[in-house]
């Protein structure tokens, strides 16, 4: 299957490491150019210099509806958006009544609001060319339950693949379509392994049994369905989940 992505104007949200940047090197490999955001600054570099000309970095909150708008006028239109952009915001699992109003809102934030902030910022501009792609990345923890316990994060992103469904009736109509890949867990930034040295030997063994394929994936593993979501062989295929996990 031979995909290319030539002429495209595509922006990745939370690109400064992990799969995030694996989905930007995809698509700037195959012809795109590259619109890379996150609050990262280092780290979107980084991501830039692997990307090469094809991509441009941006410093951005996407769970800032004005910083959103102020740069897609900046941008112009885009043929493909993916919602990577979240996290825990450096949280760890705590019982509910130790959780501020700050913590919750923060992680609804970046994961929830900023998928909707930045899919209503392309939207105007996808609906003109009547053809679009929408990306959200997700979690297991959307579909299940988080595994570091964070209330707001298993909340949110549920809530993420809610919008998913409702912006693909919305926006089908202009020939735009709304996807959702959901992730298991991967080793892909320092949260993530942070979260596997917490875990000890027995812990990693006990994940490990749990995957039907007994072995943990790569950030390519999510490229790869996001750059099949994002081409013309999905035409058909909108409001859609799909897990990336190795079989659950």
């Amino acid at each position: 299957m031979n995909i290319s992505f030539d002429g495209k104007v595509v922006i990745v949200t939370g690109a400064a490491h992990g799969f995030d940047r694996a989905i930007a090197q995809g698509f700037a490999s195959r012809g795109a150019v590259v619109h890379v955001c996150d609050v990262n600054v280092a780290g979107l570099e980084e991501t830039v210099r692997l990307c090469g000309p094809q991509a441009t970095a941006h410093m951005l909150d996407v769970g800032n509806r004005s910083a959103v708008q102020t740069l897609l006028a900046l941008i112009g239109d885009v043929d493909i958006l993916v919602n990577n952009a979240g996290g825990v915001r450096g949280q760890v699992g705590r019982p509910i009544e130790e959780i501020s109003e700050s913590d919750w809102q923060t992680i609804f934030d970046v994961n929830l609001s900023g998928a909707f902030f930045m899919a209503q910022a392309v939207a105007p501009g996808m609906k003109r060319k009547n053809a679009g792609r929408i990306i959200n990345i997700s979690s297991g923890a959307g579909l299940g339950i988080s595994l570091t316990g964070i209330q707001a994060y298993a909340s949110a992103k549920a809530g993420q693949i809610g919008l998913t469904r409702q912006l693909a009736h919305e926006l089908g109509p202009w020939g735009i379509t709304v996807n959702n890949v959901a992730p298991g867990f991967v080793r892909s930034n320092p949260a993530t392994e942070r979260q596997w040295e917490a875990m000890g030997e027995e812990g990693q063994e006990r994940l490990l049994q749990n995957i039907a394929l007994k072995r943990l994936g790569s950030p390519d593993d999510i490229a790869a369905m996001v750059m099949f979501f994002a081409s013309d062989f999905a035409g058909w295929i909108s409001g859609q989940v799909i897990s990336v996990d190795g079989g659950k």
